[in-house]
C-alpha cells in the first residue's frame, strides 16, 4: 500500500504566527502538535505510522523553545525521512522591527529568555533557525500578512492530500519604498510606467480607479509590458507547476504600491487564470493587517 501519510513541520521565528498557523492546520483537519522536542520527530512519525498505517495527515510546530536540543533537528528530519515519510517544512519569517512591536504589544516574554534584549533576542534566534530555514519547502513572511492571508495560503498548499495539489498563483502588488516582498518568486518593477501620483486628481484613488487604469494605460506601454509578461507566464507557469511547486508569488513593484503595481497585478492575475491556473491577488500596501 502507498504511504499517504502527510508530514508538516512548521517552525520560525516567535512572534511570527506558527500558534495560528498551527490552528489553521488543525481547521484543515490535520492532527497538531505545538512545541514537540525536537529529538522526539523520529519517535512521533513511527507513532503515527502505526496508528495510521499508509493514511493520515499531521502538522506539528517544533522551534527554538527545544533549546540546544533544536540545533539537531535536520538530523532529526533526515532519520525521519528514513522511516518512509519525509516532512514538508514551513518556515514562518517576519521583520525584526514588526516582532519586536509585537513583543511590545503583547508584553511577552522571548523564549530566548530575559536576560538579553528583545532585539538581541531575535538576533541569536535567527542564527539558530538558519539551518533549518535554508531546507524549508515554504517560506512565509508575515510582516504584512493578514490572519485570512495566512490561513489562505495554509489553505492552498495544505487543503488537498499530496499529489492532488495544483499550484496556486498569488500577484502581489507593493511599494518599492517599503521593502521587497521576501516570499516573492518573480518580481516585477513597474516604475518605468506613467506615475498618477503626481496628477492631483488621481494621487488619492489607486489602480483599481478606472481614470488611474486609464492613465496609466494610454502611452501603450503598460500593454507592451503585459504583452512580454504573458509571454514569460506561458512559457514558466507549466515548468513551475511539474517542479512541483506548490505555491507561487509573483510581485509586481511600483514606487508606493497604491497605483501602477495595482493596476498591473490585476491585469496579471486574470491572465495567469486564463493560463489555467488558480490565482488570486493580494495588494499589499492597499490594507494591512498582521497575525500574531
Amino acid at each position: 500500500m502507498p504511504n499517504s501519510l502527510r508530514l508538516v513541520l512548521l517552525t520560525g521565528l516567535s512572534g511570527a504566527g506558527k500558534s495560528r498557523a498551527l490552528q489553521f492546520m488543525e481547521d484543515l483537519n490535520y492532527y497538531c502538535v505545538d512545541n514537540l522536542p525536537a529529538p522526539l520527530l523520529p519517535t512521533f512519525v513511527d507513532l503515527l505510522r502505526r496508528a495510521a498505517p499508509g493514511q493520515g495527515r499531521a502538522a506539528v510546530c517544533v522551534d527554538s523553545r527545544s533549546g540546544n536540543q533544536f540545533d539537531e533537528l535536520p538530523a532529526y528530519l533526515d532519520e525521519a525521512a528514513n522511516l518512509g515519510t519525509p516532512f514538508e517544512t514551513v518556515f514562518l519569517d517576519c521583520a525584526d522591527d514588526i516582532l519586536i512591536q509585537r513583543y511590545s504589544e503583547s508584553r511577552r516574554r522571548h523564549p530566548a529568555g530575559s536576560n538579553l534584549s528583545v532585539q538581541e533576542a531575535i538576533a541569536q534566534e535567527r542564527d539558530q533557525l538558519d539551518a533549518i530555514r535554508q531546507r524549508s519547502d515554504h517560506m512565509i513572511d508575515t510582516s504584512e500578512t493578514s490572519l485570512s492571508e495566512l490561513r489562505d495560503r495554509l489553505a492552498d498548499v495544505f487543503g488537498t492530500t499530496k499529489g492532488d495539489v495544483a499550484m496556486a498563483v498569488t500577484v502581489m502588488s507593493f511599494g518599492f519604498k517599503h521593502g521587497l516582498p521576501k516570499e516573492a518568486d518573480l518580481v516585477f518593477d513597474v516604475r518605468f510606467l506613467p506615475n498618477p501620483f503626481y496628477v492631483r486628481d488621481l494621487r488619492n484613488s489607486t489602480g483599481k480607479d478606472k481614470a488611474v487604469r486609464q492613465y496609466i494605460f494610454e502611452s501603450g506601454d503598460a500593454d507592451s509590458f503585459l504583452a512580454e509578461i504573458e509571454r514569460l507566464m506561458t512559457f514558466v507557469l507549466p515548468r513551475f507547476a511539474k517542479e512541483p511547486k506548490s505555491y507561487l508569488t509573483v510581485a509586481v513593484g511600483c514606487t508606493g504600491g497604491q497605483h501602477r503595481s495595482v493596476a498591473i497585478a490585476e491585469d496579471i492575475t486574470q491572465m495567469v487564470q486564463k493560463l489555467g491556473f488558480e490565482a488570486r491577488t493580494r495588494h499589499r500596501e492597499l490594507g494591512l493587517g498582521v497575525p500574531t
